[in-house]
C-alpha cells in the first residue's frame, strides 16, 4: 500500500476525531477532505463509518467511571440508572430503525460535496435560530431527561443521516430545543453516540466485509487510532467551552464552510 494512502488515512482520522463531537459534521468533513485529496475508500464507504469508533471509544474512556456506574446500576436494579439507560436507548431507536432502511440510498445518492455544503449552511442557520430563542434550561443533568424529551432528541438525530447535518449537531440542537442546558445536551449527545455509532459500524462491516482487503483494514486501523487520540483532546475542550459559551461560533463556521465549498464547486464546474 502506498505510504501516501496511509498518510491520507491518518489525516482523515485526525479530522474525524476533531469534528465528531462538534456540531459541524464529521462525515461532511471526511467527504469534503477525501474528495479534495483524492482519497478513495471502499465502495461501501466503510472507512468513513468505522473510524468513528475511534472517536466513540475516546468518549467511553473519558466517561468510563460514569459508564461503570451506569452498567452496575442497571444490573443491580437501581431505578435511576435503569431510567437513564432507558432514555438513551429510546433516543437511539428512531435512527436505528430508519438507518437500517435508508443506509443504501444515503450512501449512493447523498455522499456528495453539494449535499454536504447545503446541509452545513442549513444546519448552521437552524443552530443560530435555536440559540436566538434563549430557551431557559429545565434539565441541568442527564438524569433529569424525560422519556418524551429523549425521544425528541432521537428523532432529531435522524436528520444527521444526511451528510453535513452532523450527528452531534442534530442531537445538541434537539437537546437545546427540548430544554437541556448546553452541557447536558452535549453530554447526552456523547452517550447517545455510543449505541448509535457502535451499531452503525457493526452493521456496515457486516454488510461490506467482502469489500475489505488487508490493505483496507490497515487503512481503517490508522484512521481509527488517529480519531481516538484527537477525540480525547476535543471532548475535554468542548465540555469546558460550552460551560460559558454558546454554539453560535460553530453555526457561523458551518455557514462559512458551506458557502466556501459551493464557491469552490462553482469554479470547478466553470
Amino acid at each position: 500500500m502506498p505510504d501516501i494512502h496511509l498518510l491520507h488515512a491518518l489525516i482523515l482520522g485526525f479530522i474525524e476525531g476533531l469534528t465528531e463531537f462538534l456540531p459541524i459534521s464529521s462525515t461532511g468533513h471526511l467527504i469534503l477532505l477525501g474528495n479534495w485529496i483524492g482519497f478513495q475508500s471502499s465502495d461501501g464507504k466503510v472507512f468513513e463509518v468505522v473510524i468513528q469508533l475511534g472517536a466513540i471509544l475516546a468518549v467511553c474512556w473519558l466517561y468510563r467511571a460514569r459508564l461503570v456506574q451506569l452498567i452496575r446500576g442497571v444490573f443491580q436494579g437501581d431505578a435511576d440508572e435503569r431510567r437513564f439507560a432507558g432514555t438513551v436507548l429510546l433516543a437511539f431507536l428512531p435512527a436505528a430503525l430508519i438507518g437500517a432502511v435508508m443506509i443504501g440510498f444515503i450512501k449512493t445518492y447523498l455522499f456528495s460535496p453539494v449535499i454536504v455544503a447545503a446541509s452545513l449552511i442549513l444546519g448552521g442557520l437552524i443552530l443560530l435560530w435555536v440559540e436566538s430563542r434563549n430557551i431557559e434550561p429545565s434539565m441541568e443533568t442527564m438524569e433529569e431527561i424525560t422519556w418524551r424529551k429523549a425521544l425528541l432528541v432521537g428523532f432529531a438525530q435522524c436528520a444527521a443521516m444526511i451528510p453535513g447535518v452532523s450527528r452531534s449537531g442534530a442531537t445538541i440542537v434537539g437537546g437545546l430545543y427540548a430544554g437541556m442546558s448546553r452541557k447536558t445536551a452535549a453530554e447526552f449527545s456523547f452517550f447517545l453516540a455510543m449505541p448509535t455509532m457502535f451499531g452503525a459500524a457493526a452493521y456496515d462491516v457486516m454488510r461490506n466485509r467482502h469489500l475489505l482487503s488487508n490493505d483496507e483494514w490497515t487503512t481503517i486501523a490508522v484512521g481509527f487510532v488517529a480519531a481516538f487520540i484527537s477525540a480525547l483532546i476535543v471532548v475535554r475542550m468542548l465540555i469546558k467551552f460550552v460551560a460559558s459559551h454558546s454554539f453560535r461560533v460553530f453555526a457561523w463556521y458551518r455557514i462559512a464552510l458551506g458557502l466556501l465549498v459551493l464557491a469552490w464547486l462553482a469554479t470547478r464546474a466553470g
